[in-house]
């Protein structure tokens, strides 16, 4: 159980017991709960906030040279092909947290990216946009038939896990360590779900520094001008600039089996 959720727990059981003890001293009990509701929101909507439980937006150190590139929301029959072909033509692996619906539907897929060298993580089962507002019993079936779909496509187990839009709640930590996965977020963007310029996405990631770790799509990409998705148009201009910065384009670090 994160810190956070314990101290949460203890505020709400010391308010109840407060006021039924001195009624007179509400208004003390209310603003220390609306105070920690306050934390729990800033936890909940801040991407890289560890308030809520361990949560990797940057490559452990020391990561000299290193950054992450992950891909969301795939495997997708279009994108995720063409996306690997340019990883290959660039000797890159990159690590891809991938809907386990969409695994279910195109195994072969997601079994395509495992044997390229690439890993594939656990990005819910539905990708559902009230992700966040769900119960413990709600995010772990989520989070455990994803696991599942995964596991029966590629023959591996995920071990990093990534939240639809990066928003979690306080219930997430405890799942995610009863399931053995590491939250995983991002330090840099390319918001190529909804731009129509591949230049444009280029420029934002390719500003990135040493251990940074950077979110694409392959499922669900914005088009191009050109009808072609932005992603596919996008990542040789970011390899490329990275290549001349000497920053070195990889996937997420293996976990110990100690961290499991």
């Amino acid at each position: 159980m994160a810190p956070f959720l314990r101290l949460t727990l203890a505020i709400h059981a010391l308010g109840a017991g407060a006021v039924l003890l001195a009624p007179e001293r509400w208004p003390l009990a209310l603003g220390a709960l609306l105070a920690n509701h306050l934390a729990i929101t800033w936890g909940t909507l801040s991407v890289r906030s560890r308030l809520l439980g361990p949560n990797m937006s940057y490559l452990p150190v020391p990561a000299e040279g290193r950054v992450a590139l992950t891909f969301d929301d795939g495997p997708d029959p279009e994108v995720t092909p063409a996306v690997l072909d340019v990883l290959d033509r660039h000797g890159v692996r990159a690590s891809f947290f991938c809907v386990g619906r969409k695994v279910e539907a195109h195994p072969e897929l997601a079994a395509l990216v495992a044997s390229r060298g690439h890993s594939v993580e656990n990005h819910t089962y539905t990708h559902p946009n009230t992700f966040a507002l769900r119960g413990p019993a709600a995010l772990a079936r989520e989070i455990g038939e994803a696991q599942e779909r995964i596991w029966s496509a590629t023959g591996r187990r995920p071990v990093y896990f990534r939240a639809p839009a990066g928003i979690r709640n306080l219930w997430l930590a405890p799942c995610l360590d009863r399931a053995g996965l590491a939250l995983v977020s991002w330090s840099r963007r390319g918001f190529d779900t909804v731009t129509r310029d591949p230049e444009w996405v280029a420029r934002r990631l390719a500003r990135a520094r040493a251990g940074d770790v950077l979110l694409l799509h392959d499922g669900n990409s914005a088009r191009a001008h050109s009808g072609r998705p932005v992603v596919v148009e996008a990542l040789p201009l970011i390899l490329q600039t990275l290549e001349r910065r000497a920053l070195v384009a990889e996937a997420l670090p293996p976990r110990p089996a100690s961290a499991r």
